[in-house]
Parts: C-alpha cells; structure tokens; sequence
C-alpha cells in the first residue's frame, strides 16, 4: 500500500540551517539533515537488518506455534506487515520533507520542550529492546564459545558460575557484542549505512544453506509445513481470534523502528525511494524470511527429535564446526545490525533531544548501551509468554505516540510545517504552546496509555491485551483531534 501525499513545500530559513534560535533545542545531530541521499535500496536493507535478526527469526516462528494452520499463519504475516507498511509510508513524510528526527518532529504536536516526554519515553524503549537484541544475539556467540572450548561448559551454568540471572560466559558474550555494537555506532551514520548493506543478505545465504543441509539429513518426504507446539488445534471462532492475534503481533513487533522511522526517512533522497524501500523491505523481503523461517522449524522436528523455534539452538546441532561458526558469526552480524540501526540510533536521537548542549549523538548511544545493562533483557524474552507480555507492555505506550504525531501532521496541520519554529522558544513561535508544552497532547497520551495499559494488566479485558498497539494508537489519536479542536491552534 503506497500513502500518496501532496503536502506545501517547505522552506528551511537561513536561521534554521546555521543553528536555530535556541541553544536549548538544537545541535548538530536534531538539526535539519545536511544531505538527504539515501535510495530505496538503503532501506530495503533497513528492513532486512530489522527483519534478519534473531528476535524477528524467533518472533515469527513463535506464530507457528499457535496451533494455526501453515496458510492462516502467512496470512496473519503478510496483513501485519501490509499495516506497518502503510503506517511507516505516514510517520515517514515529514521527517523526509523537513530533514529533521522523530524527537524533533514531536516537537509540533508536543511542544518544543514538551517533545521531551515521547523521546523519553522512546528512548526507554529503544533501552529495551537494544538489550534484548543484544542478549539474543550474545546466546550464538555462548554456543560458538562452548563449541570452540567445551570445558568452559561449567562457566555456562547461571546456577553455578552466574550473577542475576546469567552465567560468566553470558556475561562475557553480552560484554563482548555490546563492545562491537558501540564500536560501529561510534564511526557514524555512513558507517552504519554500509554495515546494514552486508547484514541483511547474509542471513539469507544462511538460512537457505541451513534448509538444504536439514533437507538433505531428512529427506523431502519428512518435511511439512504442519508446525505445532502438541496442543490440540484451534477451530470455529478460536481460530479466528488466534489469526487475528497474530497480525497484531506482528504490527507490535515492528512499533518500535515503525514510531522513529523518521529518524532514517530524514536521509531519503524522495518520498518515492522510502515507499519503494519499504515495499521490498516489508512485504516482500518479511514473508520470503517467514517462508525460510517455517521451512526450517518444521525441518528441525524430523532431523534433531524435537521442533526448535530458536536459530541458535538449530544451528548448533549441526554437525559441522565450521558451519556452526559461520551460521553464528552471520546471526550475530545480522542481529547487530538491526540493535545499532533501529535501537542505538533512536535512542540516540532521543536522549540528546533531552539536552542538546550536552548530549550529542554518540553520547546519547553510550547512555542507551549501559542501560541495556541494567533492565536485565534476558528476563524480558525469556520465554514465549514473557516475549508477549513484554512487546504488548512497550505496545502500551508506542501506540498512542504513533496516533498522536500522525494525526497531528496529516489532520490537525494538514501537512504544514513551521521548520524555524520547531528550533525556536520564543512564546510567539507556533510550537511554544504553553510554557513550551502542549497540554492536549500530553492529555491524549495519559487518556490512551491507560486505554491500551487496561487490555494488557485488567484480567477481565485479557483477551484484548494483543492489541494494546491498536488501542492505543486510536485513543490517543482520537482524543488529539479532538482536544485540539476546542483548542483551535491554527487559528
């Protein structure tokens, strides 16, 4: 689906582009994009690094163990991914059309100084997931450790060598990946660009090279599609609950990267390159990774006993140690890629939107890296239950923000922007609002968080608890519109 847009041009004064009016609110990194360059193939591989992880591999595969058929399952994949397609086509028009990141975007909705509160609240977020990406991907650097030095197994055991959770070589692995993580994100934007360009199509020559290799061990007459975790398949109205459950698990996977999308639409060299991006990156690129993904569960239970969900653990049963290392080696580079691009990058943005005097870009990353430390991740995705209690928690709070910014460009300012205005505190700039803070849009917020937060922890409402995303996306967008009428700030 292809958003069509025909919004007034906008035109960055002098004022804007040398630095603002405010030091409180600008510095080199928030400040309109200097070159908008990237072509729709940078963000086919924007997508491919988010999609090629480990967490997206196990999010997908964890789909199929619905007790839905194989057809309904891909179904559920391709209207998710359809969803987030659109909605990434929105957000991405203004951050394209101004040069300017999420956090500065919120800016017109929230206020100047009241953007504060949606880039915390990203920023925490971005927090989240940088350490569960990094987690997930430190369990396949565990796996080639143990391979390469099996007596380090004792020191792979949180019961016996562990601290809060996670055992000495875990900590290693986690220490070591968020070394390297840093180390790219330290070389700049450029850097990353090229990186993700190598990520992403690895994993495809892998996974491909994994399901000829299971094919080969099996034989073509034990494979099927038919994936189950045992229990009893669903039918009538549980089926299609379940179905619809799995496309909003799919949109809540991807509200994370979906929600500061700007903060990569800013570099498009045209809004045709973005939606031509995301249409391969998205639909296309999403369901080819599912088709693999499925196709080596349903291998797993014929060749290794048991059906396994999870990359690492299928790659290291296989025999060979050199396809081990090379199967680990390319997770672990796919799964940085996205954890560097859709969470260190956003959370950088959003924390030096915080203080732009005193926090740049890279020290915004350093402060997301140690906190992705902190939150313990491995407790956060440890189990498949844990995994949908935990998106639908982050969903709570990604929806209403996403419903609010939209609404405000495409309804309530009818694709009109005020760049100088955006980098001003002046009382008398468009954005100032009162006291640098927009009360209707932090109204809509509270209204909609406890909207969506409502599905997720009221047991009576526990079967609305998949769609926190949706909830609030509604609520918070609706209740803008609204408050914002009677407000009439275009006046």
């Amino acid at each position: 689906m292809n958003v069509q847009v025909r919004p007034e041009p906008v035109s960055l004064s002098s004022t804007t582009r040398t630095g603002g009016n405010d030091d409180r609110l600008r510095n080199r990194d928030l400040l309109p994009a200097a070159m908008q360059d990237w072509t729709w193939y940078d963000y086919l591989s924007f997508w491919m690094s988010d999609v090629h992880s480990v967490g997206g591999y196990v999010t997908a595969g964890n789909l199929f163990m619905l007790g839905l058929p194989a057809g309904l399952v891909f179904a559920a994949l391709l209207a998710g991914v359809l969803i987030v397609n659109a909605l990434c086509n929105l957000v991405a028009v203004p951050s394209q059309r101004t040069g300017t990141p999420f956090p500065v975007v919120c800016r017109m909705s929230f206020g100047v100084l009241g953007a504060n509160i949606p880039a915390l609240i990203r920023g925490v977020i971005a927090v989240c997931w940088y350490g569960i990406q990094t987690w997930l991907a430190s369990n396949a650097l565990v796996v080639l450790a143990l391979r390469l030095a099996p007596g380090m197994t004792p020191w792979a055991q949180a019961e016996r060598h562990g601290m809060l959770g996670l055992s000495a070589v875990g900590w290693g692995a986690f220490g070591l990946l968020w070394l390297v993580q840093a180390a790219i994100f330290w070389r700049g934007i450029e850097t990353i660009r090229r990186f993700i360009e190598l990520a992403g199509p690895a994993v495809y020559a892998v996974m491909i090279a994994l399901d000829v290799y299971l094919l080969h061990r099996v034989g073509w007459r034990h494979f099927s599609f038919h994936v189950t975790d045992g229990g009893a398949p669903l039918h009538g109205r549980a089926l299609v609950w379940a179905s619809v459950n799995a496309v909003a698990l799919v949109v809540s996977y991807f509200s994370g990267p979906m929600l500061n999308f700007g903060d990569f639409a800013r570099y498009g060299r045209s809004a045709a390159d973005i939606r031509r991006g995301n249409f391969w990156g998205l639909p296309f690129n999403f369901v080819g990774f599912s088709a693999l993904t499925v196709c080596t569960i349903a291998l797993t239970a014929p060749a290794f006993g048991h059906v396994m969900t999870d990359p690492v653990e299928t790659v290291a049963h296989i025999d060979s140690l050199s396809a081990v290392v090379f199967g680990m080696l390319t997770f672990i580079i796919a799964t940085a890629g996205i954890n560097i691009v859709a969470n260190f990058v956003s959370a950088s943005f959003d924390f030096s939107n915080l203080s732009p005097r005193h926090i740049n870009l890279r020290r915004g990353g350093m402060i997301a890296a140690i906190g992705s430390m902190a939150i313990m991740p491995w407790k956060l995705y440890g189990s498949p239950q844990v995994m949908h209690l935990t998106l639908d928690v982050l969903a709570t709070f990604i929806g209403p923000l996403f419903g609010i910014l939209v609404c405000d460009y495409y309804i309530v300012r009818r694709c009109r922007v005020d760049v100088d205005a955006l980098y001003t505190t002046s009382p008398q700039g468009r954005y100032w609002y009162r006291n640098g803070v927009n009360p209707a849009a932090v109204l809509s917020l509270l209204v909609a968080v406890v909207a969506g937060g409502a599905s997720v922890f009221v047991p009576a409402l526990s079967a609305l608890s998949g769609f926190a995303w949706f909830t609030g996306c509604l609520t918070g967008g609706l209740c803008y519109i609204a408050f914002m009428r009677r407000a009439d700030p275009l006046s």
